[in-house]
């Protein structure tokens, strides 16, 4: 059996690992292409909420969801819908939400609103600072009301690493369903209603405060992702450069020298 070559065994452990880097930069450049692709369908459908959304905002209001339609309300298809919501405010089971605004710190105040139908709607009614949070420093609305506003839907939970504590009455987001339950209210809609601002400036709560804000940062995103694909096409031209290189050196490196006397 002959004896390998000299160089052999390195040869071809040289020519795995290169196989290796090969699959490896193959696989980099398919991941950031894809990851480049979907945000491009990420900036389209982006594009459509937007659109969707500033549509619904400038829409005449109508009555919200019903009782028997509130098991398919969800965001995409209902938040931010204007709506008209007629009832009874319930003002004795008020809920105050921290809230920070462009006015400062200081809590919604979420009220529910009893429906000629018996169901309940919760009504953020706007903003108030710290020392108004006491109902006896605001005047009162009447208890027969008609609220415009947008739709939105239920924050459940807390904010951010602080969760909503119902019994000792600290709430760090508008958390439907909790808020409910710890006043004791049923047939309650699983949304909320953003009051529009009232027309007498000075009035508190002070609404029409709801921030229509959707950060669009995918265009960025697939640029990057294709920027980094083409970093690694150039990752790759390089190291094929340099297999080439190193074969041609190993080439004429195993050619024999001529012998002087045959020169």
């Amino acid at each position: 059996m002959e004896a390998p070559l000299p160089g052999y065994a390195g040869h071809r452990l040289s020519r795995l690992r290169t196989a290796l880097l090969g699959l490896g930069l193959l696989l980099a450049f398919a991941t950031f292409l894809g990851l480049g692709t979907w945000q491009v369908q990420r900036l389209d459908w982006k594009r459509d909420l937007i659109a969707r959304v500033e549509a619904r905002i400038g829409a005449t209001p109508e009555a919200p969801p019903a009782r028997a339609d509130w098991a398919a309300v969800n965001a995409a298809a209902d938040e931010y819908r204007r709506v008209r919501a007629e009832g009874i405010f319930l003002d004795d089971r008020e809920t105050l939400v921290q809230a920070v605004t462009d006015l400062g710190g200081g809590y919604w105040v979420m009220t529910p609103l009893r429906q000629a139908d018996g169901t309940t709607v919760l009504i953020n009614r706007g903003f108030v600072p710290p020392e108004r949070r006491d109902p006896a420093t605001r005047p009162r609305k009447p208890e027969n009301a008609v609220v415009t506003g947008l739709l939105r839907m239920s924050e459940p939970g807390g904010g951010f690493l602080r969760r909503n504590d119902a019994e000792a009455g600290r709430w760090y987001s508008r958390d439907v369903a909790a808020i409910a339950a710890a006043k004791g209210l049923r047939e309650m809609a699983p949304y909320f209603i953003d009051a529009d601002a009232d027309t007498e400036k000075g009035r508190m709560p002070v609404g029409g405060l709801t921030v229509v804000s959707f950060s669009n940062n995918h265009l960025v995103y697939a640029a990057t992702w294709y920027a980094l694909a083409l970093m690694v096409v150039g990752a790759a031209w390089v190291v094929v450069r340099e297999v080439r290189r190193v074969g041609r050196v190993r080439h004429r490196s195993q050619v024999a020298p001529v012998p002087e006397e045959l020169t």
